[in-house]
């Protein structure tokens, strides 16, 4: 089966969770809008993509293989540019009662994410969330 030719101009997100449903219905989702996708099922597949492209967007699920895995790599992708957004999404909070938030100022010094999102995560609230973020190409 061959792949068809990405569209010329086609912004690029990277979408990293480990559950791998979640990932191909926002997938398809992202496609649906004319983005060019990008997959990984966790930091370790996100940082050999990061190698290959740097995408104009990333989500990102906060918890994976490690712990604190979405917050290494939410790191990882603003050293490597600090302008691209990135979205963490989280079942956390629904899991243990947690919150985190850009909010808060406390937060923000070590949160490197533009916005956390809770689970479950429709695609309308990654739009919004872009729309106040400024980011035009949803």
């Amino acid at each position: 089966m061959t792949t068809p030719p990405e569209p010329k101009g086609a912004p690029c997100v990277l979408l990293v969770d480990d559950d791998r449903d979640f990932l191909d219905q926002l997938a398809l989702r992202f496609e649906r809008e004319g983005y060019t996708v990008i997959t990984a099922g966790n930091e370790k597949e996100a940082g050999e993509r990061l190698a290959e492209r740097l995408p104009d967007l990333a989500v990102v699920d906060l918890m994976m293989d490690q712990m604190d895995g979405g917050f290494t790599l939410a790191y990882r992708i603003k050293q490597l540019d600090p302008a691209i957004p990135v979205l963490l999404v989280t079942g956390v909070t629904a899991e243990t009662g947690l919150e985190f938030s850009r909010d808060d100022r406390g937060q923000q010094a070590w949160i490197k994410a533009d916005a956390v999102l809770a689970k479950p995560v429709r695609f309308e609230q990654i739009q919004r969330e872009l729309e106040r973020l400024g980011v035009r190409h949803v």
